[in-house]
């Protein structure tokens, strides 16, 4: 298993159970996997860098958790598809291995 962290971005307007829906299918597909997440740490409302879809601010949340590479590409699928995501971004964790 592999350190990753995942960084995803919904827009502020989205419900809490829409989120909570996001972040039940994220914590499932990682587990479908014999994943596990570490940590989830939500950082709440901040401004985007730039507009995105007409969005100037985004709910940002930011996941640890240790997973196969191939159980990862399914993660990013998922997320592709979810059209609560507005953005996300998987990145690998060498120094938490």
């Amino acid at each position: 298993m592999k350190a990753y962290e995942l960084l995803f971005i919904v827009a502020p307007s989205i419900d809490e159970e829409t989120r909570g829906a996001v972040m039940a299918r994220i914590e499932s597909t990682i587990a479908e996997g014999k994943g596990t997440v570490d940590n989830v740490d939500n950082w709440g409302k901040r401004k985007l860098a730039y507009e995105i879809d007409g969005l100037t601010d985004g709910d940002y949340t930011l996941i640890d958790f240790h997973a196969d590479p191939d159980n990862v590409a399914e993660l990013d699928r998922v997320l592709r598809i979810t059209d609560a995501v507005v953005r996300h971004m998987i990145v690998k964790r060498t120094d938490r291995d």
